[in-house]
């Protein structure tokens, strides 16, 4: 039997004060571009740096902490997420050109950054533009698209550890791999400076229609999708791993493996988060079947079941 459930007794009461924002039992599924999932429990926007710190050095030491930018890249589970829910707003969407370098806070579009390059007459930040989400999520994950990734334009960054301290990463703290950094994962990523080359705005404004258009002929761009699924094995091609097993269309409730790549999970409109994840799994296991390689989720999750005993929105009684 389901039964209704609410957020922990008084938690905004134990938080620090701050000038930004709380809000309670916050709708996160309209903030993803699955547009599914269950509420945070507390959703906490900082006016700025300083009002993060002040939350971070605050805030008890048993309140879980989790960050989210555009949702691009993210499933949140239908239970929701316990907790405080961090979301950088306008405050941290900063962009600046100096030379032939960008430096942008971590709230900043990655498509945003691409085209205060172009504008700045700045090569080689073009592939920002085919990827859906914020610079402090490129970070986190060392995002790429097109022969491209974050570590190639990367100078430096700023990020904030679990007590509020800020520390500045050079290259080698970053730590870099495919779809991956070193650094903790409690670290709030703040900003960043890039680096490009010196190159003419109209040969950069090509390139990046150039990518826009193969990303709309390859991609379901225009779907309730949350970019690739999966990260590329070594040596192999998700999509073509997920092709070979068979998947190409398939449907779980409301969530169906797109018919135009393979490599994307759509919300055809009444999916659940649980119908997407439990397509996801089904996929994995068939390609392990049929190929015996492992794949791994590039899409972050997110949050609890709905009968999870943690959920805020229902659950089984005990």
């Amino acid at each position: 039997m389901m039964t209704a459930r609410h957020a922990t007794p008084g938690l905004v009461d134990r938080l620090p004060q701050v000038r930004g924002r709380y809000d309670v039992m916050a709708d996160l599924g309209k903030m993803t571009w699955f547009r599914v999932g269950g509420p945070a429990e507390v959703l906490f926007t900082p006016a700025d740096v300083e009002d993060l710190s002040v939350f971070m050095k605050g805030r008890p030491a048993d309140v879980p902490v989790t960050m989210i930018g555009l949702g691009s890249n993210m499933l949140v589970r239908d239970g929701g997420v316990r907790g405080v829910v961090i979301h950088l707003g306008k405050s941290f969407a900063t962009i600046t050109a100096d030379g032939a370098k960008i430096r942008c806070a971590a709230g900043a579009a990655d498509a945003s950054v691409a085209t205060a390059a172009r504008e700045a007459g700045i090569f080689g930040m073009e592939f920002l533009t085919g990827i859906p989400g914020t610079i402090g999520g490129a970070l986190r994950m060392n995002a790429g698209a097109y022969e491209r990734e974050i570590k190639d334009i990367f100078t430096s960054a700023t990020a904030m550890d679990a007590h509020g301290t800020i520390h500045k990463l050079g290259y080698a703290d970053m730590d870099f791999s495919y779809r991956h950094v070193g650094v903790p994962e409690d670290w709030i990523f703040l900003g960043a400076e890039l680096s490009g080359i010196p190159g003419i705005p109209a040969q950069i404004m090509e390139r990046m229609r150039v990518i826009r258009t193969e990303r709309e002929e390859s991609q379901p761009t225009k779907a309730r999708t949350g970019g690739s699924t999966f990260a590329n094995p070594p040596n192999a091609k998700a999509w073509m791993l997920i092709d070979a097993a068979g998947f190409r269309g398939k449907t779980l409730g409301g969530a169906q493996v797109s018919p135009k790549h393979t490599n994307f999970l759509i919300n055809t409109g009444a999916a659940t988060a649980h119908d997407l994840e439990a397509l996801g799994e089904a996929v994995r296991t068939s390609v392990k079947e049929n190929s015996g390689i492992d794949l791994n989720w590039e899409i972050r999750r997110i949050g609890v079941p709905k009968d999870s005993p943690e959920s805020l929105v229902g659950g089984r009684k005990p």
